[in-house]
C-alpha cells in the first residue's frame, strides 16, 4: 500500500515539476515565435524592396538602352543622308557638264521644226516653197557643221547625236511626203525608215548603257550629262549625202520638170545600196558609239 502511495506521489510532483517547465518554457517559445515572425516579415520587406530596386534597375537599363538605341539610329540616317549627297556629289563630278546651247545645235533644231512645214509644203503640191526650204534647211546642215569643227566652244557631244537626229527627221519626212505623192518608191522608203529606226532606238540604248548609276528618268533626259558621242562610220556619210542627194532632185523634179527621170531610177537603187550596207556597218562596227570616260 505505502509502495502505491509512493509512486502517486512521484507522478503528482513529476506533474508538478513539468506543469512548472511547461510555464516557464512558455514564455520564452512564444518569443521565439514572434522573433521569428519578425525575422519573417523583415525578409519579406527586404526581398520585397530588393524586387522593386532591381525592376527599377531593369528599367532604367532598357531606357537608357532604347536611347542609346534611337541615338544610333538618328546617326545611322545621318550618316546614310550624308552619304547619299557625297555620292551624289561625286556623280555630279564624274559625268560631264556642257553647254547645249550652242549655234549648231540651235541649227539642228531649227531643222526638225521646219520639217513638219516643209512635208505640208510637198503635200500641198507647193515645190518652188518647198524646194526653197529644203535649200535652207541644207545651208543650216552644212553651216552648223562648219562651226562646231572650227570653233571649240561650239562643239558639243549632244550635237554628235542631235545632227544625225535632224538630219533622220529631215529626210524622213520628204521621203514620207515624196511618196505620198508618187515621186519615190514605196519600197525605198520603208527601208530607209526602218534602218533610222533603228538607229534612234540604238541611240536610246547606248544613253541607257552609258549613264552610269543611279538610272533615273530626270539624269536619263537631262542633255548637259554627255555620257557617250555618236561616231558615223563612213559609209552611213555616203548614204546620208545620197539620201539627202535624192530627195533634192526629186523634190526639184516637178519644179524643173524631169519626174520619172531614168537618173532618178539608178539614184533609188545606189540609195537602197548604201541604206543596207550602212546598216550593216552599224551592226558589225564597234566604233560607232564612244563611250566617254569618267573624270578622274
Amino acid at each position: 500500500m505505502s509502495t502505491v502511495i509512493l509512486k502517486m506521489l512521484n507522478i503528482s510532483m513529476c506533474r508538478a515539476q513539468a506543469l512548472t517547465r511547461s510555464q516557464v518554457l512558455r514564455p520564452k517559445l512564444l518569443g521565439w515565435v514572434a522573433t521569428l515572425d519578425y525575422s519573417l516579415d523583415q525578409k519579406k520587406t527586404f526581398v520585397r524592396h530588393k524586387n522593386v530596386k532591381q525592376r527599377e534597375l531593369l528599367h532604367d537599363m532598357l531606357q537608357e538602352k532604347k536611347e542609346r538605341f534611337k541615338e544610333s539610329g538618328q546617326i545611322l540616317l545621318k550618316d546614310i543622308k550624308e552619304t547619299r549627297d557625297k555620292v551624289k556629289e561625286k556623280m555630279e563630278e564624274v559625268i560631264e557638264r556642257e553647254n547645249v546651247l550652242t549655234i549648231p545645235n540651235l541649227l539642228c533644231i531649227s531643222r526638225i521644226v521646219i520639217s513638219p512645214f516643209l512635208g505640208y509644203l510637198i503635200l500641198q503640191s507647193n515645190f518652188h516653197m518647198a524646194l526653197g526650204v529644203f535649200v535652207f534647211a541644207g545651208i543650216s546642215d552644212l553651216l552648223d557643221g562648219w562651226i562646231a569643227r572650227n570653233f571649240e566652244s561650239q562643239a558639243s557631244k549632244m550635237g554628235s547625236f542631235l545632227d544625225p537626229m535632224a538630219d533622220k527627221v529631215l529626210i524622213a519626212t520628204l521621203f514620207l511626203t515624196l511618196t505620198y505623192m508618187d515621186l519615190i518608191p514605196v519600197v525605198l522608203t520603208g527601208a530607209i525608215i526602218t534602218r533610222d529606226c533603228f538607229l534612234v532606238a540604238a541611240a536610246f540604248y547606248v544613253r541607257y548603257k552609258s549613264l552610269p548609276p543611279p538610272r533615273t528618268l530626270s539624269r536619263y533626259f537631262d542633255v548637259t550629262h554627255a555620257t557617250a558621242q555618236l561616231s558615223p562610220t563612213a559609209i552611213s556619210k555616203w548614204n546620208t549625202g545620197m539620201q539627202l542627194l535624192l530627195v533634192a532632185t526629186t523634190l526639184a523634179a516637178p519644179v524643173f520638170d524631169y519626174v520619172d527621170h531614168p537618173v532618178l531610177h539608178v539614184m533609188w537603187y545606189v540609195t537602197a545600196g548604201t541604206t543596207f550596207a550602212s546598216a550593216m556597218s552599224y551592226l558589225i562596227s564597234r566604233n560607232t558609239y564612244k563611250f566617254l570616260k569618267p573624270k578622274k
